[in-house]
């Protein structure tokens, strides 16, 4: 008797039609069905994962929204640091399922003065997403060997900052201020290593890059006996920051007035717009320079803009101190033509945001140094006679008329 033909329950292809047949209780099933059904799966899984990521996490209008809260000004370099970091965390999503196309890591690299709030947007932006954030200086950073911290020291700090989860620090973000201060030296010759300079910078390449970095599991130097903690830095996103003071003159040399053939017009290009380029000239090697695709431009502070940064967002000074003082059962409050002179003064300071907390806590020091809540005080106000004389206003309790 001639035995039976099989065929696959799913596309009633013959088995000699087929690669193969696999046999199930009382269902058969051929190759291009099973491949079939695990591109489907892939698929869902994919669409699934996606969904869950735009549910889960914030747009970068969202995100912009977020910074609004606690960040004056900046509007253009709060849309870039949503976007990038936005574009970062979905480039972890989709590199865990699809595997064929290759997403570059949004690394940033922030240009603006002091005080502007560099710094602060990162520590906003790490609030709101609850990762891990790392902040470092670079000035302390030497080459492997040398006096000072090793380059891993910034994976260090992030690790204890996510309480030594390790998956959770591998989706953190490391801040590195003041990375202009490691630019190469001109000057620096063979005999003389500049170990804090041009070798910092290639010490950080790999590890900004994406690596399997080994540091210690507890701060401190590397030794030959000691254990180390293995950590992927491929998700992790790198934001670093500097004044690169001087820059300008390098931009205006670019963007200097050229001239084609005798009497002809002059031209400029992209006057104002730093560029990798004019970084690369101020002594940042142009592999670290690479290593940071999305360049991102903070301005000057006005004094308008530092008078909001006093009340405005939801952790302005002032608010602070507002709520200091209930607990205490005082009322704090301030004029106007208070908050514009304590404005004008930090404007001069040349020091952005930061001058108005080292002016604010001069005025009020004494204050918070008596007690006031012992001192029958129920108000206290900061007015624009109390700021030129250097210290706030107290106006004690009404004492009740005795009958």
């Amino acid at each position: 008797m001639k035995p039976k033909q099989l065929k696959c329950s799913f596309c009633h292809k013959e088995e000699k039609k087929c690669k193969r047949i696999i046999a199930g209780p009382g269902v058969f099933i051929c190759d291009e069905c099973i491949n079939r059904y695990l591109e489907q799966l892939e698929t869902e899984k994919k669409c699934s994962t996606l969904t869950e990521f735009r549910e889960t996490f914030p747009t970068p209008t969202q995100i912009y929204d977020h910074l609004n809260d606690y960040v004056i000004g900046q509007e253009k370099a709060k849309k870039i640091i949503s976007v990038a970091v936005y574009n970062h965390y979905k480039r972890i999503y989709l590199a865990a399922l699809d595997h064929s196309t290759e997403i570059q890591k949004s690394n940033i690299l922030m240009v603006g003065p002091t005080g502007c709030g560099k710094t602060h947007i990162m520590k906003s932006v790490a609030t709101l997403l609850k990762v891990p954030l790392s902040i470092s200086d670079a000035t302390s950073l030497t080459e492997a060997g040398y006096v000072g911290e090793d380059v891993e020291s910034v994976l260090t700090n992030l690790v204890i900052n996510a309480r030594y989860n390790i998956e959770e620090a591998q989706k953190g973000i490391c801040f590195i201020d003041e990375i202009d201060k490691i630019a190469r030296k001109e000057d620096s010759s063979s005999v003389t290593r500049d170990v804090s300079g041009e070798g910092v910078q290639q010490a950080l390449l790999k590890i900004v890059e994406g690596t399997k970095a080994n540091i210690p599991p507890k701060s401190g130097r590397k030794h030959p006996q000691q254990d180390f903690i293995q950590l992927d830095t491929n998700n992790i996103l790198f934001v670093v920051a500097g004044v690169f003071e001087g820059i300008d003159k390098i931009i205006k040399i670019r963007c200097g007035e050229k001239r084609f053939g005798f009497g002809q017009s002059i031209t400029r290009i992209n006057q104002g717009q730093i560029i990798p380029e004019d970084l690369i000239k101020f002594g940042m090697i142009p592999e670290f320079i690479g290593r940071f695709p999305i360049l991102c431009e903070l301005e000057d502070l006005t004094p308008t803009q530092l008078c909001e940064i006093l009340e405005k967002p939801k952790n302005a000074l002032l608010r602070q101190y507002k709520a200091l003082f209930e607990m205490d059962g005082i009322e704090l409050v301030w004029e106007k033509e208070a908050l514009l002179e304590l404005a004008s003064i930090a404007y001069e300071k040349k020091s952005g945001a930061r001058a108005l907390r080292s002016i604010l806590e001069e005025l009020f020091l004494d204050v918070f140094y008596m007690d006031p809540a012992q001192k029958g005080i129920e108000k206290i106000a900061l007015t624009l006679k109390s700021v030129k004389q250097g210290k706030v206003e107290l106006i004690p309790r009404r004492k009740l008329a005795v009958s």
